[in-house]
């Protein structure tokens, strides 16, 4: 799912400014600064030039990443690393750009072996997996390559996929599938790639696979873990009479989870499917009531297709107090400074930043509860606190 960052103050914004420039300030004492008043004017006459709305946040964030890039000249930054930052910005903004013509439909990133045969039962169970998930009107994201990559395409087809492929000197083409696409996106860097996997995607799925699939499974993990990426299911995949996953979860527990160096919610924030249809099973049921979440500075707030009963806020509060820094659980409207979904109700408290692992167990139990009758709750506007 798309990283949401909280909505922060201006002025923790400019504090924060304030002190990486006091960390790396200009190598040459008679450059110009980027914050010139003449130089922030030229700017921002070009962003109106643009199309941009002057005074808008967009607007101001623009002008921001400009200031940014002419802040490498009189850093002294060679040529390798404007290059290397110039090529990830036009990366993503490429890569966002084609994703944002998808903005509807739910996506799932399926990561795995490029090495997999198509005659391997998990070839076939990414097949049965990715259509499964176009049923349920879902597009799936692979690498383009071939293996698992390729079986994510073949199942759900051209027309439900995208490519976010890798250059690499032995890995030079796409699969037939997607090769050819306008949703097949080139990258040259891993880190751009990856970013694009995780932040376009309401779920991931995990076959069986080397350092690369472990390197993706162990970072999204972590993103989840840590609070840095929306809550989402991540499944667990393989074919029949594998134990991959299994053996894994074993030695998970038995080496970070005794050892202390996972906490005991953790392993909440995976799952090990028992077959490919429980995996489609378990994604879609993880957002039968909730919709997605974000940071409103302090408060973390849960976005419901419908509202909760009463009582069950009260079960939630009481059930998950751990999570809760000060206060209550409280069902509301959109917080000041939301302005996407604003028919949709909330679920917000104070949030203790700690035990993401939980939050995930969170929203399950929210999927549990019945909602009251009624009609959906995007029907009407919800009327906000007070």
């Amino acid at each position: 799912m798309p990283l949401e960052e909280p909505v922060l103050e201006p002025r923790s914004e400019s504090l924060a400014d304030a002190a990486a420039e006091a960390a790396g300030g200009p190598i040459s004492p008679r450059a110009r600064r980027a914050d010139d008043p003449d130089i922030v004017e030229a700017i921002d006459r070009l962003v109106v030039q643009m199309g941009g709305i002057p005074g808008t946040y967009p607007a101001k964030l623009v002008r921001e990443l400009a200031q940014t890039a002419l802040k490498l000249i009189p850093d002294g930054r060679d040529v390798g690393e404007i290059k290397l930052i110039t090529n990830s910005v036009k990366e993503m903004r490429y890569a966002y750009r084609v994703f944002g013509k998808y903005k509807d439909p739910h996506k799932v990133t399926i990561f795995g072996s490029a090495r997999t045969p198509e005659s391997h039962p998990d070839y076939k169970a990414c097949v049965e997996f990715s259509k499964l998930m176009a049923e349920a009107a879902w597009m799936s994201i692979t690498g383009a390559g071939m293996g698992i990559m390729q079986a994510g395409h073949v199942g759900p087809g051209r027309k439900a996929s995208f490519g976010v492929a890798i250059r690499l000197p032995f890995e030079t083409t796409a699969n037939e599938v997607i090769a050819g696409d306008e949703k097949l996106i080139q990258f040259r860097y891993f880190f751009t790639r990856k970013l694009m996997f995780v932040s376009q995607a309401e779920a991931v799925a995990l076959f069986p696979g080397g350092f690369g699939t472990l390197d993706e499974a162990y970072e999204t993990l972590t993103l989840v873990q840590t609070g840095k990426s929306s809550p989402m299911p991540i499944v667990m995949v393989e074919g029949a009479g594998g134990d991959y996953w299994k053996s894994w979860d074993k030695w998970a527990k038995d080496h970070l989870l005794a050892r202390g160096w996972i906490s005991p919610e953790d392993p909440a924030i995976y799952y090990i499917a028992k077959d490919p249809a429980d995996a489609a099973r378990h994604i879609v049921r993880f957002y039968r009531n909730y919709h997605s979440s974000r940071y409103v500075r302090d408060d973390f707030v849960v976005r419901l297709q419908r509202p909760l009963r009463p009582e069950d806020v009260a079960r939630l509060e009481d059930e998950f107090r751990v999570l809760i820094k000060t206060g209550g659980m409280l069902l509301r409207g959109p917080m000041e400074g939301e302005e996407d979904h604003p028919n949709l109700p909330r679920l917000v408290f104070r949030h203790t930043r700690h035990k993401f692992g939980m939050i995930r167990s969170l929203i399950d139990r929210i999927n549990d509860m019945e909602p009251p009758p009624g009609p959906p709750a995007d029907s009407a506007p919800v009327p906000a606190a007070t």
